[in-house]
């Protein structure tokens, strides 16, 4: 993939981040820097703390120390100012299934004080694109999950986000849905949207990531582009699957070696 837009400062910055539940550590100092247009993957084994992460991101999480700055905001002490430049596409999501699709749209809309004139517009464009125009007038109970992946999709677009936080986003969609969402991901790139993304498909990370972040157990094990991490891993020529399964293999031996066991909480 090409490289992302540039631009002085950073979009995305995670400095020293943690979160404890309990006596449990979900996420364990947490440093990343991510630029402007960038397409950057969060990758880990279940558990190792990907989706709490983009849950603090999103400010739907208070972290138990360090900072997060998105956009230049810092996302707790002007967390409005944040989320107003943040597009949230959770791996479960919630939907007023009472609500036609349109009408979910303009409650989003609503939400970040949009104006009819403004988001009217966009809500057509997006149902057309996401082919959901026939049944924009039906209520959400009637919907696949594919198609309700896809109005979750939409509804974070809406505001016109500078950064997109994504955690699983082609759950439930068909190969169509897939290349559809790749292509828009891409395109907002090029056009200086940052996107993060949390993933188990690695060949999805593999094919539109300029950059990757391995966690495992709630810790940063590696970031970089595949040929850094193919260099830190230590294995030529070799795809991201066995990049990836090397350095988790090498933090649990680095792990149970110091005689160390730091839980992540399950559903991180």
């Amino acid at each position: 993939m090409s490289s992302p837009i540039s631009c002085e400062g950073e979009m995305i910055e995670l400095s020293r981040l943690k979160k404890r539940f309990g006596g449990v550590v979900a996420v364990d100092e947490l440093t990343l820097n991510i630029r402007r247009g960038e397409f950057f993957g969060f990758l880990g084994p279940n558990g190792a703390g990907k989706t709490t992460t983009i849950k603090l991101m999103a400010g739907l999480l208070k972290p138990t120390a360090g900072r997060m700055r998105i956009g230049g905001f810092d996302v707790v002490e002007q967390p409005l100012r944040a989320k107003s430049i943040i597009g949230f596409i959770p791996d479960r999501s919630f939907l007023y299934e009472k609500l036609t699709g349109r009408e979910f749209l303009v409650f989003i809309a609503e939400v970040y004080g949009l104006e009819p004139k403004s988001y009217k517009p966009m809500i057509a464009s997006l149902l057309k694109e996401f082919e959901l125009t026939p049944w924009g007038d039906e209520l959400i109970e009637s919907y696949s999950h594919g198609m309700r992946q896809r109005l979750v999709i939409c509804s974070a677009l809406i505001h016109h986000p500078q950064v997109i936080l994504v955690d699983e986003p082609m759950v439930a969609l068909d190969p169509k849905g897939v290349k559809l969402v790749k292509e828009l991901f891409t395109r907002l790139c090029q056009q200086g949207v940052t996107i993060f993304m949390s993933t188990h498909t690695l060949s999805l990370a593999e094919e539109l990531c300029h950059r990757i972040a391995i966690i495992h157990r709630g810790r940063l094990v590696a970031v970089g582009t595949r040929e850094e991490l193919r260099k830190r891993a230590s294995i030529p020529q070799t795809g991201l699957e066995d990049i990836f399964l090397e350095l988790t293999r090498e933090e649990d031996e680095s792990v149970n070696s110091a005689g160390k066991d730091t839980g992540v909480n399950p559903q991180a």
